[in-house]
């Protein structure tokens, strides 16, 4: 049965990224977007991550351009994006797609783990993946779920 570490992924710098090396640590895995009505979200994001880092928790932010082409940029303006709007520092990748018959192998591996009530398919942008220390996926989020909302779920991961 795969986990988180069987997978990789290029970094926004272009760096390919074996997803191994986050083994042993809770993961949250996000599809972003700049240009989405959600993108706040962001700030929540990177307090989870600068609260929790320590403890273990990891963000991956897999930014996107597949739901109304809110994420146009490149992965240089997109990384600048984030930086300059919401100080984000934790990991971001290039830029995937989450559905269909281009989706990245991680996100066909979260989807079929985790199904939402209306499919496998992710609805928007921000869907999120609980991962826990043994890689593998424990729950889904919905796009509107906020970063506050699951720190819960997160503590519980933790301290498993």
């Amino acid at each position: 049965m795969p986990t988180l570490s069987d997978f990789s992924a290029r970094a926004i710098t272009g760096t390919e990224v074996p997803l191994s090396d986050y083994a042993g640590q809770v993961v949250l895995v996000v599809n972003t977007a700049s240009q989405c009505g959600l993108t706040p979200q962001y700030a929540g994001l990177e307090q989870l991550w600068t609260r929790y880092q320590a403890d273990g928790l990891t963000v991956l932010g897999f930014p996107c351009d597949q739901f109304g082409h809110q994420e146009p940029g490149d992965e240089a303006e997109i990384a600048d994006f984030c930086e300059l709007n919401f100080g984000v520092t934790f990991p971001l990748f290039a830029k995937i797609e989450v559905n269909g018959d281009e989706a990245h192998p991680l996100y066909r591996w979260l989807r079929t783990e985790q199904p939402a009530e209306s499919g496998e398919a992710v609805e928007w942008n921000f869907t999120k993946f609980l991962v826990d220390r043994d890689g593998r996926v424990v729950r889904r989020y919905a796009p509107g779920t906020t970063p506050d909302e699951i720190a819960g779920d997160l503590e519980a991961a933790l301290a498993a």
